[in-house]
């Protein structure tokens, strides 16, 4: 008798057990949407530094001093916020160009002024697979930036190749995926084929 009535217990409480435990959470992020990307990088920080930084930021070499528009940084860092983003930059300094239109030598190390910049409207569309591969355009007071966007399997980096707005062609995942050779940079109303390497990585923080 005591051994049924201690079985009953042993199947109730396992009973109870079983009923307390629930599925494991899918926390995978939806990258597939706009709306998902947005939603999965909304509160994150967004860090890009040392060989991160590619050598023409923009579609322009970071050694050409372009005045307040040269290229050369230290960091840059994007915060989210309501699905806009805040551009902190530190700029480093273009040695042995003293001059706008001058070429140098971008020098990292010797950090000028931090920029800030806060987006005004962020669009994202035509978003290929799981994040693989999405256009982007950046909206910021007096400037935008457009290009195409794609995140790592392991969602710990996001890559952006990105250009001023007119300033070059062919910057999208219809022609091909981030990085490849599919760019025409626009200079002086002349199309050429772009030669250098505008792809920002940026490591992906809480």
């Amino acid at each position: 008798m005591k051994k049924m009535l201690l079985s009953a217990v042993m199947t109730s409480a396992l009973s109870l057990v079983g009923c307390g435990e629930s599925d494991p959470v899918d926390n995978t992020p939806n990258l597939s949407t706009p709306q998902g990307i947005l939603a999965f990088v909304e509160g994150k920080t967004l860090t890009m530094t040392g060989a991160n930084i590619p050598s023409h930021p923009n579609g322009f070499s970071e050694d050409i001093n372009f005045g307040a528009s040269s290229q050369c940084y230290q960091s840059v860092t994007m915060t989210v916020q309501g699905g806009n983003f805040r551009v902190d930059s530190i700029p480093g300094t273009i040695e042995g160009a003293p001059n706008a239109g001058m070429s140098g030598t971008c020098n990292p190390e010797l950090p000028q002024n931090a920029l800030t910049f806060t987006s005004t409207v962020v669009s994202i569309e035509n978003v290929q697979g799981d994040g693989e591969c999405f256009d982007v355009a950046f909206t910021f007071p007096g400037f935008r930036q457009v290009g195409r966007g794609a995140f790592s399997a392991d969602r710990r980096t996001l890559d952006l190749e990105l250009f001023f707005e007119g300033g070059a062609t062919g910057a999208n995942c219809a022609a091909g995926s981030v990085g490849s050779a599919t760019v025409n940079q626009v200079i002086g109303g002349e199309s050429r084929p772009f030669e250098g390497k505008a792809v920002q990585r940026y490591t992906i923080g809480g």
